[in-house]
C-alpha cells in the first residue's frame, strides 16, 4: 500500500486512480483531483521547503 501524499489515504498501487512521477519517484492517489493538487505543489505535500 502507498500513502497518498496529499490526503494521506491508504491507496492500493495497483488500483491508484491517479500516478504521477516526482524526482524520480512515484507517487500514487486516491482521485485525480490530490494529483492535480500535488503537481501544483508537490513539496508542500513533501514537507519540503523551497
Amino acid at each position: 500500500m502507498a500513502i497518498d501524499p496529499v490526503c494521506k489515504m491508504q491507496v492500493e498501487e495497483t488500483r491508484a486512480a491517479a500516478t504521477t512521477i516526482y524526482q524520480g519517484k512515484t507517487y500514487y492517489f486516491c482521485a485525480p483531483g490530490c494529483k492535480r493538487a500535488f503537481e501544483k505543489e508537490p513539496e508542500k505535500y513533501l514537507g519540503k521547503s523551497g
